[in-house]
C-alpha cells in the first residue's frame, strides 16, 4: 500500500518541526527517515500514523485521504523506541494484545488469537518465549516482540521510531539484518526513523534526509553518496 504526504506543516507552540513537507512511499517500500535529532523526521511519522495532527496538510494511503481519521482508523502498526510492553502481561498477551481489544464484532475468537500471535513468534523466531515476561527478554528479543505486537491487527502500513536505538551495537547490527530479511519476506510498506547513517543505508530502499522540519534530499543510498545536492547533505554525509 502506498503512503503519501502533501505539504505538511506542523508546529509545537512556537516552534516549527514540519514545513510544507511532501513525500510519497510506493507500496512495498522500506524508507528511512534520516537526520539529526529535532529535525522533523519523528514528527512526521507521528503525523503518517494518526498520532499527532498536522496544522496543514494532506495524509493520503493507497489514495484515500486519511488527514481527518484517527490511528485506529489508519490501521498502521507503530513500534516505539522504548517498545513500551506490558511489563505485567507475558509475550503472548503482549502480542495478542491488540487483537483484543478489537471491537466486539471485529475480534477474533480465542482459537484465531491463538493461530494468530503462534504464527508471529514463528515469524520472530521467538516460539517457545511465550510465557516469558519482557523482563526476561534480551533487548533484541523485547523489540521483535514489540514489532509482532504492532503486526497482529495486520496493519496496512508499518512505522518504526529509532527501533534500535536503546540496543549496542552488536544487536544493533544483527537486528538490522533481522529486520531487512524480514522485510523481505513480507513487503510491508514500512517507514522508519533513525540518526544513524550506516543503519538507513544498510536497511532502506530510499533514504529521505531531513534537517530543520524539512526534506533537504531523497534517494537511494548509492544516489545520495554519488550526488548529494546541498550543502547541508554533503556536511552531514560527510562525502
Amino acid at each position: 500500500m502506498s503512503v503519501a504526504v502533501f505539504h505538511i506543516s506542523k508546529k509545537f507552540e512556537k516552534f516549527p518541526a514540519l514545513w510544507d513537507v511532501s513525500l510519497e512511499v510506493q507500496t512495498g517500500e522500506l524508507l528511512a527517515l534520516l537526520g539529526p535529532s529535532g529535525s522533523g523526521k519523528t514528527t512526521l511519522l507521528r503525523v503518517i500514523a494518526g498520532l499527532e495532527v498536522p496544522d496543514a496538510g494532506q495524509v493520503t494511503f493507497a489514495g484515500e485521504d486519511v488527514t481527518n481519521k484517527s490511528a485506529y482508523e489508519r490501521k498502521a502498526g507503530f513500534v516505539f523506541q522504548a517498545y513500551a510492553l506490558f511489563q505485567h502481561m507475558n509475550v503472548f498477551e503482549n502480542i495478542a494484545f491488540g487483537l483484543r481489544v478489537l471491537p466486539r464484532a471485529r475480534r477474533p475468537d480465542s482459537e484465531a488469537i491463538t493461530k494468530r500471535v503462534n504464527e508471529l513468534l514463528q515469524l520472530i523466531q521467538l516460539e517457545g518465549f511465550e510465557k516469558r515476561l519482557p523482563s526476561q527478554l534480551s533487548g533484541g528479543q523485547r523489540q521483535r516482540v514489540a514489532l509482532a505486537r504492532a503486526l497482529a491487527i495486520e496493519p496496512r502500513v508499518l512505522l518504526l521510531d529509532e527501533p534500535f536505538g536503546a540496543l549496542d551495537a552488536k544487536v544493533r547490527k544483527d537486528l538490522r539484518k533481522w529486520l531487512r530479511h524480514f522485510h523481505d519476506q513480507t513487503h510491508l510498506t514500512s517507514l522508519f526513523v533513525t540518526h544513524d547513517q550506516d543503519e538507513a543505508f544498510e536497511l532502506a530502499d530510499r533514504v529521505v534526509i531531513f534537517n530543520e522540519g524539512r526534506i533537504q534530499q531523497i534517494g537511494t543510498p548509492a544516489e545520495l553518496r554519488q550526488n548529494p545536492t546541498n550543502d547541508f547533505v554533503r556536511s552531514f554525509l560527510e562525502v
